[in-house]
């Protein structure tokens, strides 16, 4: 079984994201390509002491590239848009489970 931190890659920070985050509470991170989205909502329960209650997951294709004369692509990625329970119940091991994840709360 995979941990958390090798599935929840890095979050992805850009104005679309912010700006979808600011109003309805929905987190977009990059995760591992052969991750599904069961294994991405137990990952953000377990890192972030959050309630999911949904994740889209789509793939991104790497972008065309050129140096030079020499042609290439970037590498291709997965993404995971989740959102997160605005009223969370208590978890499993009864303890207290937060609305938003604290590492955005700084960004707008």
């Amino acid at each position: 079984m995979k941990r958390p931190q090798d599935i929840i890659l890095k979050p992805v920070i850009t104005e679309k994201a912010n700006d979808v985050l600011a109003t309805t509470g929905k987190y977009t991170f990059k995760v591992a390509k052969d991750a599904n989205k069961i294994e991405i909502a137990q990952a953000v329960e377990q890192l972030f002491q959050v309630e999911v209650t949904k994740v889209n997951t789509l793939n991104v294709r790497g972008r065309a590239k050129r140096v030079g004369r020499y042609a290439g692509t970037t590498s291709s990625w997965k993404k995971a848009i989740v959102t997160i329970s605005q009223d969370p119940k208590p978890g499993k091991d009864g303890k207290k489970r937060n609305s938003s994840i604290e590492f955005f709360e700084g960004l707008f």
